[in-house]
């Protein structure tokens, strides 16, 4: 039986590739596509909306009682923020509807509410959804760790210039990953940018760079420098497609799972 999914923000540049991608695979149904209330293509048809086929779900606000096993929410905050009241309410309806996240530029109280609503449903979250980044996080860890101090590490990420947060949530988890497996702190080792007459670089410092231009769909580097050589390791997304396939596999994956808090590795075994 196919897994049935919601699409949160299903007329977004993102939504739409996962409404469309989601039509095509026939171990998922899209059954409920979802935009902020007012919004202009409000009762037009999802399928139509993305490009695809007519599927007969309508774009809505509300998510009905039993209408879906799994939400992607895929937005931005204020939109996560609905997301997540939506699923809270079915829970506490004795209908839970299990929550993929792949949006970025949370803020504190945000990531504390998810923690909150792991005890009531299954959450899954990423920064990022394809598994060449989550491969690369892992990757970054064990390089930083096996180098140490002598190297020094630099994260650059480049994005679109219509992305609104910065750095972007995939640069940050890759500085987590590497302050996890080094003892350091993002808090107290990351320095964002450099400017000024006398900023020389610190040893033991994670530089962190983000830049914005043009249609860049994603791509992100980690470097390790030291006298005489260099290591980097990048990631480039060539479009949008890989992230949401990662987060439709993620949606399979998570149904059924007991309440609790997941990430990619999870799904990935990693």
């Amino acid at each position: 039986m196919a897994t049935t999914i919601a699409i949160n923000g299903a007329a977004g540049r993102m939504g739409r590739r996962l409404v469309a991608l989601g039509a095509e695979d026939a171990d998922l149904k899209v059954t409920a596509a979802l935009e902020a209330p007012g919004h202009a293509l409000t009762g037009q048809d999802a399928g139509t909306v993305c490009g695809a086929s007519p599927l007969g779900v309508t774009i809505g606000a509300e998510l009905a009682a039993g209408a879906a096993q799994v939400m992607i929410d895929f937005t931005a905050p204020p939109g996560f923020r609905a997301a997540m009241k939506t699923c809270v309410k079915h829970a506490a309806d004795g209908k839970p509807v299990a929550l993929v996240i792949g949006t970025t530029g949370l803020s504190a109280e945000d990531l504390a509410s998810i923690d909150e609503a792991a005890k009531q449903f299954p959450v899954l979250q990423a920064a990022n959804m394809s598994l060449g980044v989550n491969l690369l996080l892992g990757l970054a860890a064990q390089v930083a760790q096996r180098l140490g101090d002598d190297y020094d590490i630099e994260i650059v990420e480049t994005h679109h210039r219509f992305k609104v947060d910065a750095p972007s949530g995939t640069a940050l988890a890759i500085a987590q990953s590497v302050c996890d497996a080094t003892g350091k702190s993002i808090e107290k080792d990351v320095t964002h940018g450099r400017h000024g007459g006398d900023v020389p670089r610190q040893r033991g410092q994670i530089g962190m760079h983000a830049l914005r231009s043009g249609d860049i769909v994603g791509k992100h580097t980690i470097s390790f420098g030291t006298q005489g050589e260099e290591l980097a390791i990048t990631h480039t997304a060539t479009n949008r497609d890989v992230f949401a396939r990662g987060a439709l596999r993620a949606a399979k994956w998570l149904v059924g799972k007991p309440a609790g808090r997941y990430s990619m590795k999870d799904v990935l075994g990693l």
